[in-house]
Parts: structure tokens; C-alpha cells; sequence
């Protein structure tokens, strides 16, 4: 079975960890977004796929759900003595290594997508971890606060200000003109199913998909959806402070309808949300089960019904 997923961070990286479990035979392959990526210190930080990469490959920090795990951080703190900003953003020691590698490649004229390989070289995450694109995309947040209304990255927004300020707008700049990464399309177009994990559905999906061909690919596939929201609220981070940036509720009912029937064929909800799948939602089959991913075992339960649903739809 060839498995294309689009991922985001934390519950995109856990719940591949599943779905390489519950289909080890499977041809799997992720569409990491890079809308997050950041230069900081003269270096290119690739969060996103940084956490795949980790996760899958054993070194994630497992209480926080990023960054490296047996983790020190001096070099940090001697940027911080030295007053050299941001210091909200924190990369340790380990992580440091992976991100001078990186841009010291694409510094020598690599791509990111060739970069991205050879990382995951180190790191055999069993996967193929494909960049959304190749070319610069930034996601900007505008906000208004005592220093007037302005556009900020979105790691300053999230990170920083931890979405505490409202965002006025979201947008993925550089998307509208950039290119799917090679391998990309083509293996959409040559996949059995396309997943979206429970990740973010504006800045991680929905960034993905903004990227010219994306979205008509994946919509040409049998799509099945895992809801990011149980209960009305996200299962973690501030995906709500995003959806009400862009007018849609924090409810699983309402993120399936703003992804639509003419992208998603299946949707899983949480049992929380069981009405959702006993009203149903148009053009979508929908399906109520436990999607907290308390463990290995929990995440690949959810990719097993994923591919159920899957299956059914098809």
C-alpha cells in the first residue's frame, strides 16, 4: 500500500509513529510543512520536520514533543549573555548540529529537499520525508498591540506570545508562488490514500495545501482525516486561536466543513464528538472513536481505523 501523509508537528510526528506501526509494509510517504521554518542565528530551522525526523527516529524529547531529547542547552545561554536576540526561541545544543548542517548544504547550493534526505540518513526514520516545496515560505501573523498593528512570523506569535495576542490574519508568504518539492506530486498522484493527521488544520495542513497543485492532487485521492479538536477544544497547542483567525469554529464538525467534501471523503472524530458522526456531515463519512494518542499503541489504533475508513470510502 502506497500512504501519503501531510504533516504538521507534534501530532502529525506521533501519529506517524502509529501508522509505520499498524502498516510496517505500507510505502509511506510525508509532506512536511516548512510555512514554520525560521532562519535564527544565521541558521535555517525546519521545526516541522524536525519533529518527524525525531520522533521517528528515536531522538525526540518525549515530554515536550520537540526538540532533542538528553538535551543542554549552553550555547544558548551564551548567546543570551552576549544579548544576542531572540532569546524566546530555544535551541539546544544537540539541535544546533542538525541546523548548521543544513544550511551550511543549502549555503553550498542544495536544495531542501536533497538536504532533508540526507539528514534522514542519520536518523532512518522509515518514512520518506519530502519538504511541501523547495522554495521560501514564511507564515506570517498580523496582530495589533501597543506598537500598532503589524505582521510578526508566526514562531513570534506562537512561541513568543504564545497566540495571546488575537491574529488578524494568517498567511503562508512565498506559497502562492512556490513549487512542490520533487517527489511531491508524484507521489500523491501514485498513493492509495491520502491522510491528514491531527495536525494543525490552518498553519500545518492548510499551509501545505496552499501550495499550487497541492490541494487538486490530494483531492483527486480517496482522503481520510483524523479532527485535531476533541470536545470543542484542540487536543494540544492553540489551534483554536488559528481557526478563529480565519472564521471557523473549534469544533471537529466545523474543521471537516472547512476542509470540505471536496477535499476529505472520511473523517474521524473523537467519541467526545460522536454526535457529529451520528448527524453526519455532508459529502463526508464520518466516524466516532477514542483519538487521544496516549501511546504508540493509541496513535496506531487511530491510523488502523484512518485505513479503515479509508477502505470504505474508497
Amino acid at each position: 500500500m502506497r500512504i501519503v501523509v501531510l504533516a504538521g508537528g507534534i501530532g502529525g510526528a506521533r501519529f506517524l509513529r502509529g501508522l509505520r506501526k499498524t502498516a510496517p509494509d505500507a510505502e509511506i510517504t510525508v509532506i512536511g510543512n516548512t510555512g514554520d521554518d525560521i532562519f535564527l542565528f544565521g541558521l535555517k530551522v525546519c521545526p516541522d520536520l524536525d519533529t518527524v525526523m525525531y520522533t521517528l527516529g528515536g531522538g525526540i524529547n518525549e515530554e515536550q514533543g520537540w526538540g532533542r531529547a538528553d538535551e543542554t542547552f549552553h550555547v544558548k545561554e551564551e548567546l543570551a549573555a552576549y544579548e544576542v536576540e531572540p532569546t524566546w526561541f530555544g535551541l539546544g545544543d544537540r539541535d544546533f548540529a542538525t541546523h548548521i548542517v543544513r544550511t551550511q548544504m543549502l549555503d553550498a547550493g542544495y536544495p531542501l529537499s536533497a538536504v532533508t534526505e540526507a539528514l534522514c540518513h542519520r536518523w532512518r526514520p522509515g518514512v520518506r520525508l519530502i519538504p511541501m516545496t523547495d522554495d521560501r515560505v514564511e507564515t506570517h501573523v498580523v496582530i495589533s498591540d501597543e506598537q500598532g498593528r503589524r505582521a510578526i512570523h508566526f514562531q513570534e506569535w506562537w512561541v513568543r506570545l504564545r497566540a495571546s495576542v488575537p491574529a488578524e490574519a494568517i498567511t503562508p508568504i512565498g506559497a502562492d508562488e512556490a513549487k512542490p518539492a520533487p517527489g511531491v506530486l508524484d507521489a500523491i498522484e501514485r498513493a492509495d490514500v491520502v491522510l491528514l493527521p491531527p495536525s494543525n488544520p490552518v498553519v500545518s495542513v492548510g499551509t501545505i495545501l496552499a501550495v499550487p497543485g497541492i490541494r487538486e492532487a490530494v483531492a483527486a485521492r480517496t482522503v481520510v482525516g483524523v479532527s485535531p479538536i476533541i470536545g470543542g477544544a484542540p487536543v494540544r497547542g492553540m489551534a483554536d486561536a488559528c481557526l478563529t483567525a480565519i472564521g471557523v469554529e473549534t469544533t471537529a464538525r466545523a474543521v471537516a466543513e472547512h476542509y470540505g467534501p471536496g477535499l476529505l471523503d472520511g473523517w474521524l472524530v473523537d467519541d467526545a464528538d460522536a454526535a457529529v458522526a451520528e448527524e453526519g456531515v455532508e459529502g463526508i463519512a464520518v466516524r466516532a472513536r477514542p483519538l487521544l494518542m496516549t501511546d504508540v499503541d493509541a496513535a496506531a489504533g487511530i491510523a488502523r481505523a484512518a485505513l479503515d475508513l479509508a477502505e470504505e470510502v474508497r
